[in-house]
C-alpha cells in the first residue's frame, strides 16, 4: 500500500495539510478529535465523488431506474393490492418527487397510469419473468455501486440475490406501508388525543409528528447502507451515513424546489422536454446523495482509507507472502481451538489491513484450494484441506502465483539457463528451509494464544 506524497508547496496549503493530516488524532481532546475526523472523512468523500466514479455510477443508475421504475412499482402494486393499501403508492411517489412541484404531480400521474395499465396477471410466465428481471437488474446495479464504494469484489451468489432482492421488492413495501399505517392509527387514538390537550405532551407529539417523515428518511437510508453492501456494516457507520444522506436529501430537495420554481425559462427553451429533464436531474441527485452516504459509512467503518491522498493498493511480494501466512495461522489456530471462523472483515480488523488487500490474499488461497468459504452470512473461512498434510510452502506458493494468468506467467517468458537455475535454487532453498512444515505446525507453534475473531459490531 503506497500513498502519493503530500503537497510540497508552502504557504496556506502546506499549513492546512500539517494541521489536518500530520496530527495524531488520538492525542487530541474528544471534541477536537471528532471535528478533525469529520474534516478528514469529508475530504475523503469529496475525493471519492470526484475521482472514484461516483458521479458516473449515479448516471448509470438513472438510466437503469428509467427502465425499471414502472416494473418495480407494478410488482409492488400487485403485492400491496393484496393488503388493500395499493392506493398509498401515489402519495409516496408524490413525496419523493415533491421538489419538482407541479412537474412532480404530472410525472406521478403518468407513472401511476403506466403501472395501472400493466396487468401482471395476464403477462404470462415469460412476461412476468422479464418484468422481474428488469427489477432485479436495478438491484444488481445498486449492489455493484455499493460494493465498489466498499472495495468489495465478490457479489452475492444467485441464491442470495434471489432471496434478498425478493424480500426488498415484495416484503419491503408491505412493511413500509404497515409502519405508516400503524403510526397514523396511533396518532388518532383517544389516548394520544387526550395527551395532546396537555401542554408539554401536546407540543412533543406535534413535534414528533413533524419530525417523523425525516426520521423515516434517515431510517430508510440507514437500512439501505446496512443491507445492500455484500459485507457486514456496523450500525453506527450506517446510521452516520444515513443521517448525513437524510440531511443532504432534504437540503437538496429544498434547493431544487426553489430552482424549479424559478426555471420558467427552461420550459420556454425545452418545451415539453423540460419536465423530463427536471425528473432526470432529480433522479441523478438522489442517486448521488445515496452513494455519498454509502461513502461516508465506508470511511467511518474503515478509517485506514481516510488519507490525505488517494491510496492505491500495491502489495509487494513480501507483504503478500506474510499476509498469506498470517491468515493461514489465524484460521488454523482458530480451527484447533474450535473458535468461530474468521470472516474477511474480522481478519482485516485483526491484521489492520485494508479490505482490498485481505480479500486479494483470501482469494489467492481459495484459488489454490487452501481455504473454503462457509455459506453463512457473513461468510467465514475454514481450511479446505487437512492442516496436518498441507504444507506451509503451499501457502507461500499460492501467494507467489496469485494473479498469474495464461497470457503472462513464468513459463511464457523467455528461458535462459542462468535465470532458470537461480529460480530453481530459490524454490529448493525454500523447500529445504521449511523442511516439510505443515499448517498444523504453524497453527500450534504460537507462544501465546491468539485473540479470536472480533465481534464486527465493535470498533476495531
Amino acid at each position: 500500500m503506497t500513498d502519493n506524497p503530500p503537497p510540497s508547496s508552502g504557504g496556506l496549503t502546506a499549513s492546512l495539510h500539517r494541521a489536518i493530516w500530520e496530527v495524531d488524532i488520538r492525542t487530541l481532546p474528544r471534541w477536537q478529535a471528532i471535528l478533525l475526523g469529520v474534516v478528514r472523512i469529508g475530504h475523503a468523500v469529496i475525493r471519492s465523488v470526484i475521482g472514484e466514479q461516483l458521479t458516473l455510477r449515479a448516471m448509470s443508475l438513472v438510466y437503469t431506474t428509467l427502465l425499471s421504475l414502472v416494473p418495480l412499482l407494478a410488482i409492488s402494486f400487485s403485492v400491496l393490492k393484496g393488503f388493500g393499501v395499493h392506493n398509498q403508492i401515489e402519495p409516496l411517489l408524490l413525496g419523493v418527487l415533491e421538489p419538482l412541484g407541479d412537474k412532480g404531480v404530472e410525472i406521478t400521474t403518468e407513472i401511476i397510469g403506466f403501472v395501472e395499465n400493466i396487468k401482471v396477471g395476464v403477462l404470462g410466465f415469460v412476461g412476468f419473468a422479464l418484468l422481474f428481471y428488469t427489477v432485479v437488474s436495478l438491484m444488481q446495479k445498486i449492489e455493484r455501486a455499493f460494493n465498489h464504494t466498499w472495495h468489495i469484489s465478490r457479489e452475492r451468489s444467485l441464491g442470495q440475490q434471489f432471496r434478498d432482492y425478493l424480500s426488498v421488492i415484495i416484503i419491503g413495501p408491505a412493511l413500509v406501508f404497515a409502519a405508516v399505517g400503524i403510526m397514523a392509527s396511533l396518532l388518532n387514538t383517544a389516548v394520544v388525543e387526550m395527551l395532546s390537550a396537555i401542554h408539554p405532551f401536546g407540543f412533543l407529539i406535534k413535534s414528533g409528528a413533524k419530525l417523523a417523515p425525516y426520521v423515516m428518511i434517515v431510517g430508510a437510508f440507514t437500512f439501505i447502507y446496512m443491507f445492500i453492501p455484500n459485507t457486514r456494516v456496523r450500525l453506527r457507520s450506517a446510521l452516520i451515513g444515513g443521517l448525513i444522506a437524510g440531511i443532504l436529501w432534504n437540503a437538496t430537495g429544498w434547493i431544487f424546489a426553489s430552482f424549479v420554481v424559478n426555471s420558467a425559462q427552461y420550459a420556454a427553451i425545452y418545451s415539453t422536454f423540460a419536465t423530463l429533464i427536471m425528473f432526470l436531474i432529480w433522479l441523478y441527485l438522489g442517486w448521488l446523495i445515496l452513494l455519498i452516504g454509502a461513502s461516508i459509512s465506508f470511511h467511518d467503518q474503515h478509517p485506514e482509507y481516510v488519507t490525505a491522498t488517494r491510496r492505491e493498493m500495491r502489495l509487494s511480494n513480501r507483504v503478500r507472502e506474510k499476509l498469506a501466512l498470517l491468515i493461514a495461522y489465524l484460521i488454523g489456530e482458530s480451527y484447533y481451538r474450535n473458535a468461530p471462523g474468521w470472516t474477511a472483515d474480522g481478519l482485516a480488523q485483526r491484521l489492520g489491513t485494508p479490505m482490498d488487500a485481505t480479500e486479494a490474499v483470501l482469494s489467492a488461497l481459495e484459488a489454490r484450494d487452501l481455504l473454503v468459504r462457509t455459506s453463512a452470512e457473513p461468510a467465514a473461512f475454514l481450511p479446505a484441506r487437512p492442516l496436518e498434510t498441507t504444507l506451509v510452502a503451499d501457502v507461500l506458493h499460492a501467494a507467489r502465483v496469485a494473479d498469474e494468468d495464461g497470457h503472462l506467467n513464468p513459463d511464457r517468458l523467455p528461458h535462459e539457463h542462468a535465470v532458470d537455475t537461480i529460480l530453481r535454487d530459490l524454490d529448493e532453498a525454500t523447500t529445504t528451509t521449511l523442511q516439510g512444515r505443515t499448517l498444523k505446525d504453524l497453527a500450534l507453534s504460537g507462544a501465546a494464544p491468539c485473540s479470536g475473531p472480533k465481534n464486527e459490531d465493535e470498533t476495531p
